[in-house]
């Protein structure tokens, strides 16, 4: 699948990937506008600490946060309003899908995500009420900028991934102990080596596709740019059945060898958001190594401008069970 993978390489990933995949059925497409009815805007506290406020859907319309087309449902941060750094953080959106799911494939078509110092987007399943012994899966998430991307799984305790070599992966292992007790919370995770992945890259290519597919014995997350030759027939051709085993290797695979998926992962919905600063993004030497200037939340309040692009466009959403 990828040109820079020896040919023997691939055939054993294909092997040992093949075994596991399954084919799916569409269970839903969501475009546009049908994102509104799909999801609910959660205006509540950041977890992550975050310099945001999350508003609910009548005020992100009004404040045009939300828009949607026939073909794109886009939503993002305020970026007129100066701030205070000490008041209320810079206004934003975070909904969470109506239905959630456990087995399953996610393929998210995504044309833009947000982008500039200080923002940290995310789009990733969890259990609100049952954090972290239900789990947390980590599919586009990434901070100021940097790239690659990031997929990471967040569970209580009891949960690891192998270390690089363990597994047939296109990724890079930065993190074996998904345990959230543990580490400051960083979990297990597998960067992405596509330089395209997240932030300004990701956009200047035009986007492109993620996809995760969770069964009882894996969790495995693909990435697509969007003038990638490999990227699946069935999801330019609206066939309502597909086979991951003609994926080749994802991005980030994450084997249940020493992670009962279905103990340690329960009934999941999907999240989606941007906060800013917080845990990660604002952590000062996280956000000094980025190359932004002042500090985070100094940043981010007094200038409203730079986040004319800290917005998501999706394509579309299209889940198979």
């Amino acid at each position: 699948m990828r040109l820079s993978v020896p040919s023997v390489f691939l055939a054993l990933a294909y092997a040992s990937t093949s075994a596991l995949a399954q084919t799916y059925t569409l269970s839903s497409s969501v475009v546009g506008s049908e994102f509104l009815s799909a999801f609910t805007f959660e205006a509540i506290a950041d977890p992550t600490s975050g310099f945001v406020t999350y508003v609910d859907e009548a005020t992100a319309q009004s404040d045009g946060l939300i828009s949607s087309t026939s073909a794109s449902f886009r939503m993002g941060a305020d970026s007129t309003t100066t701030l205070s750094p000490t008041g209320a953080g810079r206004n934003s959106v975070r909904i969470k899908s109506n239905a959630a799911y456990t087995t399953h494939v996610a393929v998210f078509d995504l044309d833009h995500m947000p982008e500039g110092c200080g923002t940290w987007p995310a789009i990733w399943e969890v259990d609100e009420a049952d954090w972290p012994d239900a789990g947390e899966i980590d599919i586009v998430e990434g901070v100021n900028n940097v790239t690659p991307n990031q997929s990471t799984l967040h569970t209580g305790p009891g949960c690891t991934i192998p270390a690089n070599g363990g597994v047939a992966q296109y990724g890079t292992t930065v993190s074996t102990d998904c345990n959230a007790n543990d580490d400051g919370n960083a979990g297990c995770g597998v960067q992405s080596p596509d330089s395209n992945s997240f932030g300004p890259a990701f956009n200047a290519a035009g986007g492109g596709y993620y996809a995760m597919e969770r069964t009882t014995t894996s969790i495995k997350v693909w990435f697509w740019a969007r003038d990638s030759a490999y990227i699946p027939a069935a999801f330019t051709s609206g066939a309502t059945s597909i086979d991951t085993s003609s994926w080749g290797e994802p991005t980030a695979y994450f084997p249940n060898t020493d992670c009962d998926i279905d103990t340690e992962f329960g009934s999941l919905n999907i999240v989606i958001n941007l906060t800013f600063c917080g845990d990660w993004a604002g952590s000062s030497s996280v956000y000094a190594a980025s190359g932004c200037s002042s500090t985070c939340i100094d940043y981010v309040a007094e200038n409203p401008s730079a986040f004319v692009d800290a917005y998501f466009d999706f394509a579309s959403l299209t889940i198979y069970e």
